[in-house]
């Protein structure tokens, strides 16, 4: 007699097992432990030099029957960019840069959601860096959503936003010898999102 072998789970099971929520409307918190602000610059027309913002906080209302009722609201402590490059960092704290003793915080606004397909929605908001406040258009994949193993609602998102930093008057640049320019205009500001929702 050969041994008992136990089914193969129907692919119906894996569905089950992988399939997001329903409904996941609700206000939610940003993860902070789960999340990831990331930027990226060019450095001497050559490299790619990447860096994160350690420390923010945000808060969200998730709306899955009206995405227009749906809102955003991102609190970024300034001082917390970290290159991996101690003097690098502290010269993106100084006055040239994100001048963080006079501007520790940035903030994300949103004014309005627009559900572009099944997994993705455009947020538009007020990004306000310094004291200069621009209107930017966000698209956000929605990554997947889940209880998760203590209970909690859980939303993922990514989305990435390019920006020209002389738009929020940070202008500070050094020119090579070769041409061109020691750090690039064009700033690209990454988020992996994770939300929890509140009780």
């Amino acid at each position: 007699m050969g041994k008992h072998r136990a089914p193969e789970p129907a692919a119906s099971d894996f569905d089950a097992a992988t399939a997001a929520l329903a409904d996941v409307t609700g206000d939610y918190v940003v993860d902070a432990a789960h999340t990831r602000i990331g930027v990226r610059a060019r450095h001497a027309m050559v490299t790619t030099v990447r860096g994160a913002f350690t420390d923010f906080a945000g808060t969200a209302h998730l709306d899955t029957g009206d995405p227009g009722a749906s809102s955003v609201s991102l609190r970024i402590r300034t001082a917390s960019i970290d290159t991996g490059a101690p003097d690098r960092d502290a010269h993106l704290r100084s006055a040239d840069f994100l001048d963080v003793e006079q501007f520790p915080e940035m903030r994300f606004d949103s004014t309005a959601v627009q559900q572009v397909d099944d997994e993705v929605y455009r947020v538009t908001g007020d990004l306000t860096i310094k004291d200069v406040t621009r209107s930017v258009d966000v698209d956000f994949t929605l990554t997947g959503s889940a209880l998760d193993p203590f209970g909690n609602t859980r939303v993922g998102f990514e989305g990435a936003l390019a920006i020209k930093r002389s738009d929020w008057d940070l202008t500070w640049n050094a020119v090579l010898e070769t041409g061109g320019v020691l750090v690039s205009d064009r700033i690209q500001v990454e988020f992996d999102v994770s939300v929890i929702r509140t009780a």
